[in-house]
């Protein structure tokens, strides 16, 4: 079976999981993958897991996506005029996020046409944005069926286009049971599926060690993540800040973003500086190194203004692989990861308070933090690892290949060709749904 992975831009270094699984998919059970990027990457890094890709990756210049354009104008003639007006209708209170899509229209059919060369027979889209709106819009011009895995920003930010393509899709995977229930109004009408993917690591890359803490003396934490408003760090700066037994902790940031600056203006305002360093982007082995020697994991993740906010954070199952005693906070699927009291221990999203007060709980009781770390190794094992990822799903793949006309539950009637009813491509909110921030 041949399946066509989309993204928006390969490689990227934080999106490994995607190659994960992929890596675990392509070449068994007669699944043959194809890689399609729809935009160059922002930095030149290059992941080792990328390396294996980078001479199968397809890309298309703006002359063979306008030769496309005319090429399928030729032979369809209202069919990309209709994904046309139903992205701008859909769009029409975003200009900007509009603009990108009718490129991302363009871009679209020249794929398509790859994806007829390879007679490939499935897509799959990474990210409910404009990966999954190249999905649709090749079904609509090929017929091919697709599917899409849905993570975080792209249906938290903004769901202007998210019911049809749900409504469209085969299926669709997702990496949480919050994302899941989240989804499930959208899919209502068309009866789509929705399947739980998690993200995974490979455990045995990972060595565990249960920590013991020192009962006093310093407390090294670390916290691995991107300088995002979501990330929560001002947040777990002004916990640092707090007085008691959080004093104790010195804590080491990783990562890089547009916030660094502020974010060591907060440093020095705050008086951190002997506390907290800063020490930017770091490779997988000098992260895990990093785990090795720390203490303690913490990640304060927020719902930001926009509504950005996590998934299922890479990094917390990092830690909890390695046994490092975590702390996070109580929002979207993270929960489902890091268990209060039974793999971790969590606080309430932008409290500062709430936070200082979940890293001096850490230091409490010694055996109860030993076998959390034990309970987190064996979850992750059980539930986050990349095998059981890509089995299921290689399981959804093959699954189609055996279902009639390629689709895994009954849906309403209509083909590749069918018109797009303008006013079902809107905004709009399921009855009943509630506010991202207001949902957790």
């Amino acid at each position: 079976m041949r399946v066509a992975y989309i993204v928006s831009r390969f490689p990227v270094a934080s999106e490994t999981f995607i190659l994960r699984e992929m890596g675990g998919v392509d070449g068994r059970e007669g699944i043959e993958l194809s890689l399609h990027a729809l935009f160059p990457p922002s930095r030149p890094f290059v992941h080792p897991l990328a390396e294996r890709w980078m001479g199968r990756v397809h890309r298309v210049s703006a002359g063979r996506a306008a030769a496309a354009c005319l090429w399928w104008t030729a032979r369809r003639p209202a069919a990309l005029p209709r994904c046309a007006l139903a992205l701008i209708w859909a769009y029409r209170r975003r200009p900007g996020m509009m603009a990108r899509a009718l490129v991302t229209l363009s871009l679209a059919a020249a794929h398509a046409r790859q994806l007829l060369r390879e007679e490939t027979e499935h897509v799959h889209a990474h990210f409910a944005t404009y990966p999954a709106i190249t999905a649709w819009i090749c079904r609509r011009l090929t017929g091919l069926t697709y599917s899409f895995t849905a993570h975080a920003h792209d249906i938290f930010v903004d769901r202007s286009f998210l019911e049809p393509l749900i409504r469209e899709a085969s299926f669709v995977a997702t990496i949480s049971e919050f994302n899941r229930s989240y989804l499930t109004p959208y899919a209502a009408r068309s009866r789509t599926p929705i399947h739980l993917v998690r993200c995974g690591i490979e455990p045995g890359a990972y060595s565990f060690r249960a920590r013991t803490l020192p009962r006093s003396g310093p407390i090294e934490a670390l916290c691995v993540a991107s300088f995002e408003e979501y990330k929560g760090h001002r947040v777990l700066l002004d916990a640092m800040a707090r007085e008691g037994e959080v004093e104790r902790v010195r804590l080491t940031l990783v990562g890089a973003g547009r916030l660094e600056r502020a974010l060591r203006s907060q440093v020095w305002a705050l008086g951190l500086g002997d506390r907290v360093s800063i020490v930017g982007s770091k490779s997988e082995t000098e992260v895990a190194a990093l785990l090795e020697a720390a203490d303690a994991f913490v990640l304060a993740s927020i719902v930001a203004a926009d509504g950005q906010m996590e998934g299922i954070p890479v990094a917390l199952m990092e830690a909890l692989a390695c046994g490092v005693p975590t702390v996070a906070t109580r929002l979207s699927g993270i929960p489902e990861l890091v268990q209060d009291g039974v793999t971790g221990l969590l606080a309430t999203p932008g409290d500062a308070a709430d936070l200082a007060h979940a890293l001096e709980r850490l230091l409490e009781d010694e055996s109860a933090t030993r076998g959390r770390a034990a309970a987190g190794r064996e979850l992750v094992e059980r539930e986050f690892s990349l095998g059981r990822s890509a089995e299921r799903m290689r399981q959804l793949f093959l699954g189609l290949a055996a279902a009639p006309d390629g689709v895994l539950a009954p849906r309403e009637a209509g083909g590749h060709l069918a018109g797009l009813a303008l006013g079902d491509a809107g905004q709009q909110r399921p009855e009943g749904e509630q506010e991202p921030d207001a949902a957790v």
